[in-house]
């Protein structure tokens, strides 16, 4: 397990302290730097061969999504998240760096639209909406095999504001989201399909009770 300690946006503390809730897993690395540019070149540099990155916000996967990807070659991406982060400096409505992480691997060629599937999302600004139009990357439960298809290996990003807001305490909550006995079917479904080489848990809160859903989350994915 990878901690990344910091969340890229106005407010996000809550986030940031998430980093270091206390999950089973042998830690390997704790990746603190001064720009988001050099925490990715950091966390790409120090990733160990199956990572399992416990974040503040969700550009803790972008360094971890560029070394798997320089790795491999080529990884198809599954984002779990409410939101898009699909924004980018010039769209965003806040200019937080977090709701712009999906766009910066896919506009930095880290990966391709069609090896990406965005599953959850119901909270796009319109900008967002178009981007998916345009781009063809895939939505929804029923996009996950097509992004597979063809890329062998596999990174799982799992923002927890996915989820139903009663079911974990996360940082930006957002009504009518699954249950994490759906979010679990989910990932055992990725797990089946594609060799999953690494995944990251995103938009905590530092609540001692989202311990046992993380680790659940881990071991539907076989980590």
């Amino acid at each position: 397990m990878v901690r990344v300690p910091r969340a890229w946006g106005d407010g996000g503390e809550v986030m940031a302290e998430s980093a270091w809730l206390e999950l089973p897993f042998p830690e390997t690395a704790v990746i603190e730097a001064d720009t988001l540019e050099e925490q990715t070149l950091a966390l790409a540099a120090d990733l160990p061969e199956r990572p399992l990155v416990l974040g503040g916000d969700c550009c803790s996967h972008v360094g971890a999504v560029e070394g798997l990807a320089a790795r491999q070659g080529r990884v198809s991406v599954v984002w779990l998240d409410a939101h898009g982060d699909l924004n980018t400096p010039e769209s965003s409505p806040s200019g937080n760096q977090w709701g712009m992480p999906l766009r910066m691997l896919i506009d930095s060629g880290a990966v391709g639209p069609a090896d990406v599937v965005l599953v959850g999302a119901r909270n796009l600004d319109p900008p967002e909406e178009e981007f998916i139009r345009a781009s063809g990357l895939h939505m929804g439960e029923a996009g996950i095999g097509p992004a597979l298809e063809g890329a062998g290996c596999t990174y799982v990003a799992l923002d927890v504001d996915v989820l139903e807001p009663t079911e974990m305490s996360v940082f930006m909550p957002e009504p009518n989201g699954p249950s994490r006995g759906e979010v679990e079917r989910i990932l055992r479904d990725v797990a089946g399909r594609t060799s999953v080489l690494g995944a990251g848990f995103t938009g905590l809160t530092f609540e001692p009770a989202n311990i046992q859903p993380l680790t659940a989350f881990a071991a539907a994915l076989g980590l």
